[in-house]
């Protein structure tokens, strides 16, 4: 399945339907006056949250929504038909912004959440209501009031318990391979992941969802690379798990840049718990990786946990330590296969 985080989207509601022109011709009835019904109301443009969605690829190829206008009205003061909602599903973790991006109109988080988005134009008047004391015999009608329209973005930030943050090639994908069911690309150069990837983690009883996110550089924050773009899906995460590579020229100043993206980044990335491990330990040697663990609690001021996701070492620990800050209870529902989300990006 291709993956898409962002789309741009056409929307208009319906307009209202045009009010009727009628009187009365009956038998033996006298003075029968005015008797055209009002037009139906138009549609409204709904959106609605709903789970099994991880992507907005849907919206690359429909981009116009346009919900159906009401029905007219007729004689025998008989008002027209209302036009249909039009129901547009979202996946949950979805945003809907202005076409300028700079407001958050709408932000859905919990499956099944609807919300009226574009109301539907009321229908217009039929001649009946136009009658007076006066005026017995009106000719004048309501075309009905015009729907709404706009132009709106789609950002998805995908809900996931943990998220993965590093430098490329910090050992994120092999990571994520070593603990889930996910085939993240891994590779001996940098930036080999270049979309999120989703997996699901089961650890003595418990579950939760794993997100590696791609690597960071320096900058990303403000537009260097390709992390900043998924930055917005680390949002949501309840902790992050941080990997530092130990075979890395500069540990320490690899710790510090990503921290210093997180907090250039804002939306309280940093406040967010955070489980800091230095990764492939088993390619150094041990009085190696004891001195940059204890460089880097002094930097970092919190446990180092060491792990190596190719091995195997440090993992059980790491996973651990992940649940306890999620707070992950006993006996999880596991889904029918038990199978990652497996996702393809594409640009948009």
């Amino acid at each position: 399945m291709h993956f898409l985080d962002q789309a741009k989207i056409f929307i208009r509601s319906g307009s209202g339907g045009p009010g009727a022109v009628g009187f009365r011709r009956e038998k033996y009835i006298e003075y029968g006056g005015p008797d055209g019904g009002e037009g139906g109301k138009g549609g409204d443009i709904i959106f609605e949250a709903v789970a099994g969605l991880n992507t907005l690829i849907d919206f690359r190829y429909t981009q116009h929504f346009r919900a159906p206008r009401g029905k007219g009205g007729s004689g025998q003061n008989r008002t027209g038909g209302g036009g249909d909602d039009l129901v547009i599903k979202v996946p949950v973790g979805t945003q809907i912004l202005s076409d300028d991006k700079e407001h958050v109109l709408a932000d859905f988080t919990v499956p099944g959440e609807r919300r009226v988005f574009l109301r539907g134009g009321d229908g217009g008047r039929g001649n009946a209501s136009y009658k007076t004391s006066t005026n017995r015999t009106p000719r004048q009608h309501g075309m009905g009031w015009p729907g709404e329209e706009a132009w709106v973005w789609l950002r998805l930030k995908l809900l996931a318990d943990a998220g993965l943050v590093g430098l490329p090639n910090a050992g994120k994908s092999t990571f994520i391979n070593a603990v889930t069911n996910a085939k993240a690309k891994v590779g001996d150069y940098p930036f080999t992941t270049t979309r999120p990837q989703l997996g699901v983690v089961r650890h003595h009883q418990r579950e939760f969802v794993v997100a590696d996110i791609p690597g960071l550089i320096e900058g990303a924050a403000d537009g260097a690379g390709i992390g900043d773009r998924f930055l917005g899906h680390v949002e949501r995460c309840r902790v992050l798990l941080h990997l530092v590579d130990a075979t890395g020229e500069d540990p320490i100043d690899a710790y510090e840049i990503v921290r210093g993206e997180l907090e250039a980044y804002g939306a309280g990335l940093t406040e967010k718990p955070e489980v800091l491990a230095l990764n492939k330990i088993d390619a150094v040697d041990d009085k190696t990786i004891e001195k940059l663990r204890k460089k880097l609690a002094k930097v970092s001021g919190a446990e180092v946990m060491l792990l190596s996701g190719a091995g195997g070492a440090g993992v059980d620990a790491v996973l651990d330590r992940l649940v306890g800050a999620i707070g992950v209870p006993d006996e999880t529902i596991k889904d029918e296969d038990g199978d990652a989300d497996e996702i393809e990006w594409s640009p948009l």
